[in-house]
């Protein structure tokens, strides 16, 4: 058979519902500078489905960074990798400052989030390793763990109790030659919900593990500084690997991982997404230096950000959805609706309410569950968190006319049982 014909015969996944949910659900065009309204098919709507927590994809001062580095280097430099030729002081010096800003020894600075969990799990755990992570984790450290060629052991997420029963498990297995790796999130992008960091350093002296914490969704936003949820659960020595991107708080692109001296400067040398791989643009790396201040600074902007989600979060509960067990700014909202109904509540709610916002169907989430996913920043506003606070459930209750009912079950039923 004909590879490609193969490929496209599978039509699996997300691409099965493709034809229904592209421009919709999938791949929409959002125009306009970055911020709480965007135009959406040539209307101003409201928006909750960007990860810019702190604003700062168009805060004046790292406008006015991002040209000035723009005009000054242009896209081309560096020219090359960065173990080759495209080493530059501002690299260095980036680094330096999220090392300071994490509390970690030092820092290795990433072209992207995705690629460098998949390479940083790759270099550190081999076929005589082993890998123990949390159900929930990110693909990006599933693909990690699946091209390392570790042993490999999930836990129910965020359940302890399994956790050490596997981690029993691997003890009794491993030989002294085989190291141990443990993994979860800070935040959970989906649900919003934090890893049990504090239940999982507990167990460190007993089983001899090391611990990589990937806090793409809690740098500059989780705790009292913005330095991440290791600093809100109060475990930042603990925590060997601190893994991080700009893509989220940072409003930008990029990556790192902080932790020991000596296993840093040795991942400088294979990581292989690194070695192999052209450096970013200058000025996006100049301009995350500029976020990077902001963010230290930037409480102000945090306190906004989790009034702003404190309110929408209570008022979504009080009108009776179901909204998890979040712990963040991440709010989920979990919804009784067929792949059908879910389009067609997505397009209500732009079209006759104004709001857009973001949403995953089945596969991703059970069948007959929707889950809207919407993300408070800084820049939204008490009128938008009352305006949507009413929106949702009278959409809903005009998709499914059943208003009396705008939610069967908790998150967990509607995450574990079928509609």
């Amino acid at each position: 058979m004909d590879l490609f014909e193969k490929a496209v015969s599978r039509n699996e996944g997300l691409s099965a519902l493709s034809g229904r949910t592209h421009g919709i659900a999938t791949f929409p065009k959002l125009r306009g500078d970055i911020g709480s309204r965007m135009d959406f098919g040539g209307v101003t709507r409201l928006v909750w489905s960007l990860n810019n927590y702190l604003g700062l994809a168009n805060h004046p001062e790292v406008r006015r960074a991002d040209a000035e580095a723009a005009l000054k280097y242009g896209l081309a430099a560096p020219m090359g990798s960065r173990m080759m030729s495209g080493e530059t002081d501002d690299l260095e010096a980036l680094e330096t400052e999220l090392a300071g800003f994490v509390r970690k020894p030092a820092a290795f600075f990433l072209n992207f989030g995705y690629q460098g969990m998949v390479s940083l799990v790759d270099i550190l755990v081999g076929r005589h390793d082993w890998v123990v992570y949390d159900a929930h984790c990110h693909s990006c450290i599933i693909d990690g763990i699946r091209l390392s060629g570790a042993h490999a052991r999930s836990f129910p997420h965020n359940d302890i109790g399994r956790l050490e029963k596997v981690l029993e498990q691997v003890e009794r297995r491993r030989s002294q030659a085989e190291g141990v790796l443990v993994i979860t999130e800070g935040v959970f992008g989906m649900s919003g919900d934090q890893g049990r960091l504090r239940d999982i350093v507990a167990l460190k002296e007993r089983f001899g593990f090391r611990f990589l914490v990937d806090d793409a969704h809690g740098f500059g936003i989780m705790g009292p500084d913005g330095r991440g949820t290791p600093e809100a659960q109060g475990v930042e020595d603990e925590v060997d690997l601190h893994f991080a991107t700009f893509a989220k708080a940072g409003a930008s692109i990029g990556a790192f991982v902080a932790g020991p001296a000596d296993l840093i400067w040795y991942l400088r040398y294979t990581m292989r997404s690194q070695v192999f791989s052209k450096g970013l643009p200058a000025p996006i790396v100049a301009g995350n230096r500029t976020r990077l201040r902001v963010i230290e600074s930037g409480g102000a902007l945090r306190a906004r950000c989790w009034s702003i989600a404190g309110a929408l979060q209570n008022g979504l509960r009080a009108e009776g959805l179901d909204i998890g067990e979040t712990a963040s700014p991440v709010t989920p909202v979990f919804l009784r609706m067929t792949p059908e109904q879910a389009l067609a509540y997505l397009e209500l709610l732009r079209e006759e309410f104004g709001i857009f916002c973001s949403a995953v169907t089945y596969p991703v989430v059970p069948p007959g569950v929707v889950q809207l996913r919407l993300i408070p920043t800084a820049e939204h506003t008490p009128d938008d968190v009352e305006r949507t606070i009413e929106a949702l459930p009278a959409a809903y209750a005009k998709i499914t006319a059943e208003s009396s009912s705008v939610c069967a079950g908790s998150a967990m039923d509607a995450l574990t049982k079928s509609p």
